[in-house]
């Protein structure tokens, strides 16, 4: 799905150091700011700015803020394309191909955010990198892998979700009415039934929801500024020819090693993404892949409901919940190190602990590489592996304190679709989570945590429910899950007959 996580998005009119990224100091893991980080984000901001009243009718504020955008890319490929599209769009007459270079100007700063950012966390971690390219199968993609179809710009459904962003643009969110944000409705549908136009089509559903519960933009007095300029401009890049085609892909086989679950919930779609060590059957160096199932939902399924959904679609899942390694034998995966799933291609193996994986396998392990459409700073979650950290509490926030460098604890990413707390991650004494880099500090999100009780190491992990539990508080969510679950196939069942 590829869904952006949540993040601390810069806000109209928040408090002064909420959301605003210029506001945050950051947290810098090696102790040094990133040299050109604020000059970049300060360009993305301008360019964001911009779209909250939109590019109709620009005044000479919003032509300074392009100008700004344009300079930061001077020296770049894009600084011709993108000093024309400021230039037309602070005159109001920007077209679709203009809007597209300003998108792809925005990705790229941010881009350039990621690439430094990366190697900030990679001499946290101690882990290199890959750089070795997976080899292409002998024959083409396998089938499940979706490309986008021939004259991607002139396709119609590509064509009209560029247009109907192009519309948000001018108007602004501030600009927005149900009138406008309804015209995703039709766009999504034509979209849905080709899965080479899924991921587009999630996106612009997800937008459009996110947009269609804040109309009137005319009333609103905080508006998620950042988040909603990715969105668009994601959406923009996503209707170019190529970009929605998966990386080439190769085969891998050999164990894979779960560390943990993240869980990204989102009112029209949910996604479960199992991060673990694959060690190859070859022996050669162990590396960090990702395993992902996204599927719509409806927004009365929650917390432990959402298994419900996801766990027809992986038996990974069933894995994760059971604490075993998998066995994978030529095993889809892209260049990016996501494993295109295929039960024909895994069977269960030997039991595997998360921590005893952690603790041995991960500080060998490469990571994977990122592919030049998701450099993005949000897109940063590497897994890590802390011990032996003191624990600091104050006004609800934790702060993981290891070797003397703080790291921020993100309580507020721990799903409630599992038995992992807040309370019980500041009770612990080992944590295996991901290093994220949100609002302009590095935070880790715990995916798991270790606690010693009655002198027994006790671990509780945020999947713990994936494949079904019988602890009792998931039992009773589980019930009250299956309900509204059973509710709402029948409805749709009734629908459907008529």
């Amino acid at each position: 799905m590829h869904w952006f996580p949540p993040t601390r998005a810069v806000t109209v009119g928040a408090p002064q150091g909420e959301g605003d990224t210029s506001a945050v100091e950051p947290t810098e893991p090696a102790g040094e700011a990133v040299a050109g980080l604020d000059e970049a984000l300060a360009a993305v901001d301008a360019f964001d700015q911009t779209l909250v009243a939109g590019l109709l009718r620009p005044h000479p504020a919003q032509a300074a803020q392009l100008a700004e955008v344009a300079r930061a890319v001077a020296g770049t490929p894009l600084v011709t394309r993108v000093a024309e599209a400021a230039e037309k769009a602070a005159a109001g007459a920007a077209g679709e191909d203009h809007f597209v270079a300003l998108a792809a100007a925005r990705s790229a700063l941010l881009g350039s955010v990621h690439d430094a950012l990366t190697v900030r966390v990679e001499e946290t971690s101690g882990r290199s990198r890959s750089v070795e390219t997976i080899p292409a199968p002998a024959a083409q993609q396998p089938p499940n892998l979706p490309r986008c179809p021939e004259r991607a710009w002139q396709a119609p459904p590509l064509a009209a979700a560029r247009s109907w962003l192009c519309d948000l643009a001018r108007a602004g969110w501030q600009g927005i009415d149900h009138e406008l944000v309804s015209g995703a409705a039709q766009i999504v549908s034509a979209m849905l039934p080709d899965p080479a136009l899924r991921r587009l089509a999630t996106l612009l559903d997800g937008f459009a929801a996110e947009l269609a519960a804040s109309c009137p933009g005319a009333t609103l007095e905080r508006i998620p500024v950042r988040r909603w300029a990715d969105l668009w401009s994601r959406g923009m890049l996503l209707t170019l020819p190529g970009a929605c085609d998966v990386p080439l892909a190769g085969t891998v086989t050999g164990r894979l090693l779960p560390l943990g679950v993240d869980l990204q919930e989102h009112a029209t779609a949910v996604q479960a993404q199992v991060h673990a060590v694959f060690e190859p059957a070859d022996g050669a160096t162990p590396r960090l892949l990702r395993a992902g199932v996204s599927v719509p939902k409806p927004d009365t399924v929650v917390e432990a409901g959402l298994w419900q959904l996801l766990r027809p679609h992986m038996s990974l899942l069933a894995a994760v919940g059971e604490g075993r390694s998998i066995q994978l034998s030529d095993m889809p995966v892209t260049a990016e190190g996501d494993l295109v799933w295929s039960d024909e291609h895994a069977h269960p193996g030997e039991p595997a602990d998360a921590f005893a994986t952690a603790r041995v396998a991960l500080p060998t392990a490469t990571d994977a590489t990122t592919a030049p459409l998701d450099r993005h700073p949000t897109r940063i979650a590497v897994p890590v592996f802390l011990e032996g950290y003191a624990v600091e509490k104050g006004d609800g926030a934790l702060t993981f304190t290891v070797a003397g460098q703080p790291f921020a604890v993100d309580t507020d990413r721990i799903p409630t679709a599992g038995p992992l707390t807040p309370e019980a991650v500041a009770a612990s004494g080992a944590c295996i989570g991901l290093l994220r880099w949100d609002a302009g500090a590095y935070r880790i999100q715990p995916l798991a945590v270790e606690a010693t009780v009655r002198k027994k190491a006790v671990a509780v992990h945020a999947g713990g429910w994936a494949g079904g539990t019988a602890d009792k508080a998931g039992v009773k969510a589980e019930k009250a899950a299956t309900a509204a679950v059973a509710v709402l196939r029948e409805r749709a069942g009734r629908l459907l007959r008529k």
